[in-house]
């Protein structure tokens, strides 16, 4: 990381870069943290700032993003591209109506949404379902910070309820143009075979654009637990609840759960609990509650795939537990810090 140092310190003291000196900022935030200061009382300790956040869960998605990119060509791209662009009008519209600058959030929600829809969605989807998620999962709440669900969540539960035929029977066979109406998942559920464990890793099953590629995605998550952006405690008791569930369940109900293993490497599992499960806004600020928010999600996410008709249930689980997150905490705190007794 030296050598770093040394390069931006050399780039600030360019001339004819001091008009790229906010980007030289973010640059530096994000791989050094920041050094501001709060102006009053209490004050934490800490490298990270928002920048940095939001620079390292971007930095965390390229791979799965770039996975999306290869099996599914430029139809990733403009799903991508159109997710953006449709975001940040929305974006821009409060930025304008409440005067403040355009927040550093959507560029982690602008791409995670559209990296948990199907390759085959139209692009007039992408968009309402963007738009939807951040008017009503975020801006409505106040913005960033504020929000009880997480926005990329919110508008792809919208676009599936809304959509079902779309979002839930059109799926696209990766690096084809073949069309399959069932994924890895509800194939089990309905005739109880299950893909190769080593298709599911390297992105061969269909599903969404950025599930497919297991291993991207959990190159990615050790990268946010690495960096420390993201908690491992939230990620870790998800899956583990998870894999211990379906291994009690499968041996009592093997026709309804899957076994554990697959349960893991199917759906959008390990996306969710890598990247949405963890953010830090919808989420615990509690260690014991990160650990209750966890095994809850795994928990709902058996039972909602094996007992509903929506197999996937790994949405549903996350923004079900995101409106019990004040509550966790609160309970947490009374317990932990309970009134003194004179």
């Amino acid at each position: 990381m030296k050598p770093i140092r040394l390069l931006i310190d050399k780039l600030y003291k360019i001339r004819a870069l001091n008009k790229a000196k906010p980007m030289l900022d973010a640059m530096d935030a994000a791989m050094f943290g920041t050094d501001e200061t709060t102006r009053g009382k209490p004050h934490i300790v800490d490298t990270i700032d928002t920048k940095r956040y939001m620079s390292c869960a971007i930095a965390a998605l390229v791979p799965a993003a770039l996975a999306s990119v290869y099996f599914y060509g430029f139809r990733a791209i403009m799903i991508i591209a159109v997710s953006y662009a449709a975001g940040l009008f929305v974006e821009f519209m409060f930025a304008v109506i409440r005067k403040h600058k355009i927040h550093e959030g959507f560029l982690v929600t602008g791409l995670i949404f559209p990296l948990v829809l199907p390759p085959t969605t139209p692009l007039w989807i992408v968009a309402v379902g963007v738009m939807f998620g951040v008017f009503f999962g975020k801006e409505v709440f106040g913005g960033t910070g504020r929000n009880i669900f997480n926005p990329a969540l919110v508008g792809r539960l919208f676009i599936t309820i809304a959509f079902p035929a779309i979002m839930t029977t059109n799926w696209q066979d990766p690096l084809t143009d073949a069309i399959t109406s069932a994924t890895p998942l509800s194939v089990y559920n309905s005739e109880g075979i299950m893909a190769p464990y080593l298709d599911l890793l390297i992105g061969t099953q269909p599903g969404s654009m950025g599930e497919t590629c297991r291993i991207a995605i959990i190159l990615g998550g050790i990268f946010l637990m690495f960096t420390r952006v993201g908690n491992w405690r939230i990620p870790v008791c998800y899956i583990g609840s998870v894999f211990i569930a379906a291994l009690a369940g499968n041996h009592f109900l093997p026709e309804k759960i899957a076994p554990p293993l697959f349960q893991v490497l199917t759906g959008g599992l390990l996306f969710g609990a890598m990247f949405m499960a963890t953010d830090p806004v919808t989420s615990p600020f509690s260690k014991a509650g990160k650990y209750f928010f966890g095994i809850s999600c795994g928990i709902l996410t058996v039972l909602i795939r094996s007992f509903s008709a929506n197999v996937e249930g790994v949405m549903f689980s996350i923004v079900i537990m995101n409106a019990f997150t004040p509550l966790i905490d609160y309970i947490v705190l009374k317990f932990k810090f309970r009134p003194v007794k004179i």
